[in-house]
C-alpha cells in the first residue's frame, strides 16, 4: 500500500531501508542495497543527480595522499571503466589521467608521497620536472612550475550517465526510487530508528541512509545527530575553442592555488576554490572579483586560453567537512542511521565505492577497505587526517 501526498508521487508506507538523496552516492548505495536484497526506498528533494552530482567535473583519481583515499579512487576506477559492460550504459570513461603542477617547493614532499603510495598499490603516478610536464600538455607555460605529479592511469566520466545507470539498476533490483519528494522529519523512540516524515506522507522503516551531500547536515538536525558537512560555493567557467588544444587533456591542478581546467569539447573548463568564507546554499553565478582572478590564474598557466572567451558559467555546492574528508559509517548514538557525505569534491569518483561500503555496513559484513578513520566520531577525538590534495 502507499500514501500520497497532493501532487506528490506515493510512497510506500514501509521499507526496510530508506535512502535520502539521489546524487551519485544515494542510488550506487540503492542499487548495491537492492542487488543485496534489502527492500530499498530512495528519496530525493529534486531530479535525480540534480544536486552537486549534475556539476561535478566528472574526474576519477586514486591520486590521493591518505592510503584510504587511494583505495576508494582506486575502486572507483575500477568500477567505471567496467561501467558499460556491467550496467549497458554508456558513460564516456577515459583514462586521459591527472596532472599536479607544484609551485611552492613546500608541496613537493607530500606529493612525492603521494607517487610512493600509490605506486604501492600498482599504479603508475611519477613526479615529473616541468619540462615533462609540459610534454604531457604541451600548451602549459612551466616557468614557475617546481615539479609536477602526473598519474596517466587517472581519467573522467559523465556523472549523469552514471546516476541513470545505477538507477536503472537498483530499479531492476527491486528498488522504488521517488523525486520531488523532501524528507521534512526523522522520527525515533529512544536510540531506535522508527520511520520518515516527508512531502508524501510518512514512511516506517528501521534504517536510514544519508546521502544528502551538502544537506546532510540538515538530515542529520533532524535525526537528532551532528553531521558536519556544510555546502559551500564552487564556481565554474567553460571557454570557447582554445587554440591548439589537444585532443588528450589531463584534468590538470595547480598547486597550492587549486586552479584547474580539463576539456569540455573544443574548449576548457576552468575554476578554483575561493576562500570557503561562510556556509549556505546560494548557487548564483557571480563574477565580481572571482573572474578576474581565473582569469589571471589561467593566462599564466596556459596563455592559449585568453583568446577563446567566456561561453557560459554556473555555480554548485562542495559538501565540506572540516577535514576535507568524506564521513562514512553507522551510528553509535541512534541505531541503523547509515552516513556517506561530506566528500568535499570526492564524491563522483568515490561513489562506486561508497555503495559497497554501506551495504557491507548494513548487512553487518566487514568492508573490503578499512574506514575506520572516515567516522564522524573522528571530530569529536580530535583524530582527523587532512587530505593534500583538494580540488
Amino acid at each position: 500500500m502507499t500514501v500520497r501526498g497532493a501532487g506528490e508521487t506515493a510512497v510506500p508506507q514501509m521499507a526496510e531501508c530508506v535512502v535520502i538523496g539521489g546524487g551519485v552516492i544515494g542510488v550506487s548505495c540503492a542499487f548495491r542495497l537492492a542487488e543485496a536484497g534489502v527492500d530499498v526506498l530512495l528519496l530525493e528533494r529534486g531530479e535525480l543527480g540534480g544536486g552537486s552530482t549534475a556539476k561535478a567535473a566528472g574526474g576519477i583519481r586514486s591520486s590521493f595522499t591518505t592510503r584510504v583515499n587511494v583505495e576508494l579512487g582506486l575502486r572507483g576506477l575500477a568500477a567505471y571503466s567496467a561501467f558499460s559492460r556491467d550496467f549497458g550504459v554508456e558513460i564516456d570513461f577515459r583514462r586521459d589521467g591527472y596532472l599536479y603542477l607544484l609551485t611552492d617547493p613546500a608541496d613537493v614532499p607530500a606529493i612525492g608521497h603521494c607517487a610512493e603510495l600509490q605506486r604501492e598499490y600498482g599504479v603508475r603516478s611519477h613526479l615529473l620536472d616541468p619540462a615533462e610536464a609540459k610534454t604531457v600538455l604541451p600548451l602549459l607555460r612551466t616557468d614557475d612550475v617546481v615539479a609536477a605529479l602526473w598519474s596517466p592511469d587517472d581519467a573522467k566520466a559523465t556523472p549523469d550517465a552514471v546516476v541513470q545507470g545505477y538507477a536503472k539498476a537498483a530499479r531492476a533490483h527491486g528498488a522504488k526510487l521517488r523525486t520531488k519528494i523532501e524528507v521534512t522529519g526523522i522520527e525515533r523512540d529512544g536510540e531506535t530508528l522508527t520511520g520518515v516524515n516527508t512531502t508524501a506522507g510518512f514512511v516506517r522503516t528501521g534504517a536510514v541512509v544519508c546521502a544528502a551531500g551538502a544537506w546532510s547536515g540538515r538530515i542529520g538536525e533532524l535525526a537528532g545527530l551532528e553531521l558536519p558537512v556544510r555546502p559551500f560555493r564552487r564556481q565554474v567557467v567553460f571557454t570557447g575553442p582554445v587554440p591548439g588544444l589537444p585532443e588528450p587533456v589531463p584534468l590538470t591542478i595547480e598547486l597550492p592555488s587549486a586552479f584547474y581546467c580539463h576539456r569540455e569539447g573544443p574548449g576548457l573548463a576552468m575554476s578554483f576554490s575561493e576562500d570557503d568564507g561562510f556556509p549556505g546554499f546560494g548557487t548564483r553565478y557571480e563574477p565580481g572579483e572571482w573572474l578576474p582572478r581565473l582569469a589571471e590564474l589561467a593566462g599564466r598557466r596556459i596563455p592559449a586560453v585568453l583568446d577563446a572567451g567566456v561561453r557560459t558559467a554556473w555555480a554548485g555546492l562542495y559538501e565540506m567537512t572540516p577535514d576535507r574528508n568524506q564521513i562514512i559509517g553507522e551510528s553509535v548514538l541512534l541505531s541503523r542511521f547509515f552516513y556517506a557525505t561530506g566528500f568535499s569534491g570526492h564524491g563522483f569518483q568515490m561513489g562506486p565505492a561508497a555503495g559497497e561500503l554501506i551495504r557491507d555496513l548494513y548487512l553487518g559484513r566487514q568492508p573490503a577497505v578499512d574506514i575506520a578513520e572516515l567516522d564522524v566520531r573522528r571530530f569529536a577525538a580530535g583524530t582527523t587526517s587532512a587530505e593534500h590534495n583538494i580540488v
